[in-house]
């Protein structure tokens, strides 16, 4: 490698060293409904990438969407009920993106905007990520 090279990749090196924890402080703060964590955010480029960086940590992602451009949204009314039928979770996203912590297990989202409701089942997995996105026409 030669000296350019190498001060090219050490500057790359540091500059994401230093981006990475300004990344990490973009996450909104985590809240708690019944035992149940969740983030809920990603107003914004940078607030947006820390989300989708942080769902790796979270067994469930749901992204909230409207018209054909896809324009993200917040105010999305989320309930989450077990296989029961029992409301385990019950909150409003504070913007396009909802991170949650939850047991494994099979479960109804239902995702109300503006009176209108999209529901979707998901089996949540002991390890890894499930996404789910609710899309409303215009």
């Amino acid at each position: 490698m030669n000296m350019k090279a190498g001060l090219a990749a050490s500057a790359l090196a540091l500059a994401l060293a230093f981006a990475w924890p300004a990344a990490a402080e973009a996450i909104p703060a985590a809240k708690s409904h019944h035992g149940i964590t969740y983030v809920s955010g990603g107003i914004g480029h940078d607030e947006a990438a820390a989300m989708k960086a942080a769902a790796k940590d979270y067994p469930l992602s749901l992204v909230f969407a409207a018209g054909k451009h896809d324009e993200y949204l917040s105010g999305v009314k989320v309930r989450l009920k077990d296989k029961a039928g029992k409301v385990a979770f019950n909150e409003v996203a504070d913007g396009p993106i909802m991170l949650v912590r939850l047991p494994e297990g099979r479960y109804t989202i239902d995702a109300t905007r503006h009176g209108n409701t999209l529901q979707r089942t998901v089996r949540v997995p002991a390890k890894g990520d499930r996404q789910v996105v609710f899309h409303w026409p215009v």
